[in-house]
């Protein structure tokens, strides 16, 4: 029984597909956590800068776009 068990441990340890899955699952793991950290720490400024985008696009602030005006003769 104690030989049978120590056999399936080797064959286990010889075995690489679940070392590549392992391998595979770390990474994903690194990743997933270095999104979460650059969501955490860029989503304040960059939803301020979406705040200051809409109100300029939609021109409530007093920073509009300068209005084209066309030279006299020109245009149509």
């Amino acid at each position: 029984m104690i030989i049978k068990a120590i056999t399936m441990l080797q064959s286990f340890r010889k075995e690489e597909d679940g070392l590549a899955l392992t391998e595979y699952l770390i990474l994903l793991g690194l990743l997933t956590g270095a999104v979460i950290l650059a969501v955490i720490g860029f989503g304040t400024s960059l939803g301020t800068q979406w705040a200051s985008w809409t109100t300029w696009l939609t021109g409530s602030t007093a920073l509009q776009a300068p209005a084209l005006t066309l030279a006299p003769g020109a245009g149509g």
